[in-house]
């Protein structure tokens, strides 16, 4: 009996899985039957931007924008279809098709998502990548720009300083993330202790719902204009552009990265930088990154915590002001360099050996990281002891040499202290310290268990919980991580589940976000793991 129970189990378990694979195909069929006959006059150069797993371009396509090769293996479900759309057209056919015929959407910008939502979905599912969705407008004179969502942040970078080396936008610090993305869940770069974020500069959008409705910021309102600048991508609907307001940049800024181990006083350099950091002038970023090594000395490991500031202006203003609030880092005056704004941004993606033009380059080849990695965020509003970081220190060096462990600490304060907290999804403002964001990297093989690495960073983050803030214990969106809670797959989930995860990442703000997707999405036809629930699910 107990054979043939297993035979008949085995036997549902084959049927079910040849139903389930005949019911995409159907779908799959149907789908692209709708794209064709919803412009017919337009199925020519449609045709050219829509890919299945038939067509030879398929997964050069797919994987164009993979920047994590945790979510490329042999068992990562795969989207049925792939659309590149060149216009809005090609957009609103594939909402009206996907609704149509229950299969889910993900909308692909530069493919940064950190747990691979913009590219994976555990049900059928279409990917919108907006690669060809990538111009930008720069009105020098107005101190404006229109950068449609697929651009990355390096192509941001470029195509302003084209026009004038004294405007920029406030973008990522890594090249090859999305502006759509970006945008979305807020947007943290250099610039956001001056200027705040990037989602604080903008000004319009022009923005696609469920019904394939064409929305500017007047058409939208003010509440969904106010939901799309943080509240995360993939809920509401696909904005194709963004207009920007420029921020001016000097002719001259100056930046310093320099390394110090536990040897080298390290613990008591940190414990000293949570209180000058965020006391500094506006014009300054800093930055923490700590990871374990080999030390010269005696090949044991260590510590290394590497201090890295950009300045807008020039060394000589730099100076004093470090050895006035920092003295302790014992900076020598060849650590200050002087550099253009964009030659920063090179400096910092590792570049400063290629000219600007390697900005343009959308390729994972430069991508701060290319291996698989798993991460995590948190926010502080009180300084560490040192014990607390002495913790820390431990747990960075159990990693063993398969992969890097590197804690990141992004200094707040300056104008982030002055932005309201209700002013945009974002609410992490005023009083918040810094940021910290962890991550695990290794190379993703085929005999290699990603768990042992995911394990590692949930006990770190899990030591973390007593030094970080509380009720409720922030996340940062653009760092997705599911493990602080997710929706269910078929997207009925209730607000009080999307709650869970919804005020780690928005605090109160996420009341105020689901009320707008209720009123613009109420069917629900944006979802993913972490997409704002409407009210009513």
């Amino acid at each position: 009996m107990k054979s043939l129970h297993g035979c008949l189990l085995l036997l549902f378990v084959v049927v079910f899985s040849l139903s389930w694979v005949n019911a995409s195909a159907n779908s799959n069929d149907y789908f692209l039957d709708c794209l064709s006959s919803y412009h017919p006059d337009e199925s020519t150069s449609f045709s050219k931007v829509i890919y299945t797993e038939t067509n030879s371009a398929y997964s050069a396509v797919l994987e164009s924008s993979i920047r994590n090769p945790r979510f490329s293996t042999p068992n990562t479900p795969k989207p049925l279809v792939m659309v590149t759309p060149l216009n809005i057209s090609h957009v609103q056919a594939t909402i009206h098709c996907s609704k149509r015929h229950g299969i889910q959407i993900r909308t692909r910008s530069g493919g940064h998502d950190f747990e691979g939502l913009s590219y994976v979905s555990q049900v059928p599912f279409v990917v919108i990548d907006l690669v060809h969705f990538r111009s930008i407008d720069v009105d020098v004179k107005k101190e404006e720009a229109w950068i449609q969502s697929g651009a990355i942040t390096g192509e941001v970078y470029y195509r302003i300083n084209e026009r004038t080396t004294n405007l920029t936008f406030p973008g990522a610090l890594c090249h090859t993330v999305g502006i759509g993305g970006f945008i979305s869940g807020g947007g943290c770069g250099f610039l956001f202790r001056k200027y705040g974020l990037a989602a604080d500069n903008v000004i319009d959008a022009q923005f696609v719902d469920a019904n394939g409705r064409v929305l500017d910021r007047r058409l939208m309102g003010e509440d969904l204009f106010w939901a799309i600048r943080g509240g995360g991508g993939g809920s509401f609907g696909i904005v194709l552009s963004w207009k920007v307001k420029l921020v001016h940049v000097p002719s001259t800024v100056t930046v310093f990265s320099v390394g110090r181990t536990l040897e080298q006083n390290a613990t008591q350099l940190l414990h000293r930088w949570q209180y000058v950091a965020p006391n500094l002038p506006n014009d300054v970023y800093s930055i923490v990154s700590i990871s374990s090594m080999n030390s010269t000395e005696n090949g044991e490991r260590t510590v290394l915590a590497t201090f890295t500031s950009v300045f807008q202006g020039v060394a000589d203003e730099l100076i004093p002001l470090m050895q006035e609030r920092f003295p302790e880092l014992g900076l020598l005056k060849e650590d200050y360099i002087e550099m253009t704004w964009i030659e920063s941004i090179l400096f910092w993606n590792q570049l400063s050996n290629e000219t600007s033009e390697i900005l343009l380059d959308r390729s994972n080849s430069n991508s701060l990281m290319p291996l698989s990695y798993k991460s995590k965020s948190d926010y502080v509003r009180k300084p560490m002891p040192e014990i607390a970081l002495q913790g820390l220190w431990s747990r960075l060096l159990e990693v063993d040499e398969t992969s890097t462990a590197v804690v990141n600490i992004i200094s707040y304060g300056g104008k982030m202290d002055e932005i309201p907290e209700t002013e945009t999804p974002f609410p992490y403002r005023k009083g918040t310290l810094y940021k910290i964001n962890y991550n695990i990297v290794w190379q993703e093989e085929e005999n290699s268990n990603p768990q042992r690495y995911i394990s590692w960073m949930r006990t770190l983050y899990s030591y973390m919980g007593p030094f970080v803030s509380k009720s409720p214990r922030a996340a940062y969106v653009n760092y997705r991580d599911l493990d602080i809670g997710w929706n269910n797959d078929d997207g009925k989930t209730s607000y009080k589940q999307g709650s869970v995860w919804g005020r780690k990442y928005f605090k109160n703000n996420f009341d105020r976000l689901v009320y707008v997707k209720t009123k613009i999405d109420p069917e629900n036809s944006f979802k993913h793991e972490q997409s704002i629930p409407p009210r009513f699910h």
